[in-house]
């Protein structure tokens, strides 16, 4: 009740005329109060929700956001707003009412471009992602009335500080400096706000639609190819940009990789004239000025999904939430796209050479995978069986051949195909080439455990000329009972 007391006194004093000071002390004590729904209750009406949209500049008709003394108090008010919306239905009803989103798009346009009001911007996008997340209606209002992808997607690179050297391509500066604190939280915000915003749209019914995909798409590619300040922040930020390319329509997900440029083509060219003739396997994947190059693509963004993807594994833990979402991401680029399949598939199923051990022991890729095969969690194991499958383009020989029968099993029941064939999807008939090894050891390897056995011992070799007859008489005496328990059987059931 006292705290209640305090926020209308709080709102109270913000009508009035005080020191720029003084309102930010008070909206950093509401900011504190807000956390407590009880306290909401009572303060949460239409006219204080005003209050706080005129401080944080959202009812301005002016174009620009000149007075740098005015941002703290911005930012505090944004600050209220998105405890206040969160934690009170009413105050999300009187967003729809008072059309906050409409004016939250209104000041990012105003300060897109400006680099030093980065706070501003995060908690706007913080707010826009709050209000997107809680009311679904608002989510088609951004897509479509406010424009909110392309927006959105100017604030990505803005953040970026994207040049384009294309028109999907950009500029990546390797040893550039990384992100700083600022404009990685600007970056992560946008990009949850982004995911609201396209989460029902992996399908393009207009060309500009598919062009707005693909710039968000290189956008994306550019956040892969990029450092946060810390490592814990890089994983987040590329794990956002994970989510949120798995709302882009598949078509669209051609510009992950492009073609190399003339100085990148002659540096492929040298880099496969080093290599010894003998490794003609590894001369369609090159790393040159840490470019990861592929049949004369820049393969960059895909290395980085199959690194993400890794660290996720070998964390160990919160597969369906973290792990999941990158798995479908590549299953469904290596389903659409022939160049990615490839590079992913000479990636994780290397040409086999030692099949002494289990598919599932060891430390790669494979491995990890194929250990996934069997998880408890059903969505888990589906999509890690899923993604194999697809790189052995839905071919049952080809997938028992990297994973054996037993850890493919799930998978085969659920598609009907135990009894081999492949999947409905159609891939081109390039086959699979065996190395020398694999066609040595393949008579040997074990169909279930997909491993090299030595072969078992003929038990009838050590044994003497009596062991063989007495051996085979039981075998006799054996094979009369079951043919008289046969008949038995056969005279009940006549009614005999």
């Amino acid at each position: 009740m006292l705290c209640s007391k305090l926020c209308e006194g709080i709102f109270k004093v913000l009508v009035k005329d005080i020191p720029t000071t003084c309102q930010v002390s008070c909206l950093e004590v509401l900011r504190i109060l807000s956390r407590d729904k009880k306290v909401l209750v009572p303060v949460t009406t239409k006219e204080n929700m005003q209050i706080l949209l005129r401080l944080a500049k959202l009812n301005e008709s002016d174009d620009s956001l000149e007075k740098v003394s005015e941002f703290p108090v911005i930012v505090e008010s944004l600050k209220c707003l998105c405890n206040i919306v969160f934690n009170s239905q009413m105050a999300q009803q009187l967003s729809l009412e008072l059309n906050l989103a409409a004016k939250l798009c209104n000041l990012l346009r105003k300060c897109k471009d400006r680099k030093f009001i980065n706070d501003i911007k995060c908690f706007d996008l913080r707010l826009l992602f709050l209000l997107s997340l809680l009311h679904t209606d608002i989510r088609s209002q951004l897509r479509y009335e406010l424009q909110g992808l392309p927006l959105l997607t100017q604030i990505l690179e803005s953040a970026f500080s994207i040049k384009w050297t294309d028109e999907y391509e950009s500029a990546i500066d390797h040893n550039g400096p990384p992100l700083s604190p600022q404009e990685t939280d600007c970056a992560i915000e946008a990009l949850k706000a982004l995911f609201n915003v396209t989460v029902d749209s992996w399908k393009v019914h207009k060309e500009s639609d598919s062009h707005q995909f693909r710039v968000m798409a290189a956008v994306l590619r550019h956040c892969l190819l990029i450092v946060g300040p810390t490592e814990d922040k890089t994983e987040e930020l590329h794990s956002n940009a994970v989510n949120l390319l798995s709302n882009v329509p598949v078509s669209c997900l051609d510009v992950l990789i492009c073609p190399l440029t003339h100085e990148e083509t002659a540096q492929e060219a040298t880099t496969l004239d080093e290599l010894p003739s003998d490794k003609t396997a590894e001369k369609e994947t090159v790393l040159k000025n840490n470019t990861m190059v592929y049949n004369g693509m820049n393969m960059e963004a895909i290395h980085v999904l199959l690194n993400f993807m890794e660290k996720r594994i070998d964390k160990g833990s919160s597969y369906r939430e973290g792990l999941t979402p990158v798995l479908s991401l590549l299953t469904e680029c290596s389903r659409a796209h022939r160049n990615i399949r490839k590079f992913l598939k000479d990636q994780v199923l290397p040409p086999l050479r030692d099949v002494t051990n289990r598919p599932e022991v060891g430390s790669t890729v494979r491995n990890k995978l194929v250990r996934l095969m069997t998880h408890v969690d059903l969505g888990v194991k589906q999509i890690a069986a899923e993604f194999l499958f697809v790189l052995c383009k839905e071919r049952v020989d080809s997938l028992l051949k990297y994973t054996g029968y037993g850890n493919a099993a799930g998978l085969l029941a659920a598609r009907g195909l135990l009894a081999g064939g492949r999947g409905d999807n159609w891939y081109s008939e390039d086959e699979d080439t065996d190395t020398e090894e694999y066609k040595n050891a393949k008579p040997n390897i074990n169909l279930i455990t997909g491993h090299l056995e030595e072969p078992m011992p003929n038990p009838i070799d050590e044994m003497t000329e009596e062991q063989k007859e007495y051996e085979a008489m039981k075998l006799v005496n054996m094979l009369d009972k079951l043919s008289r328990r046969a008949d038995v059987k056969d005279l009940y059931q006549d009614g005999g």
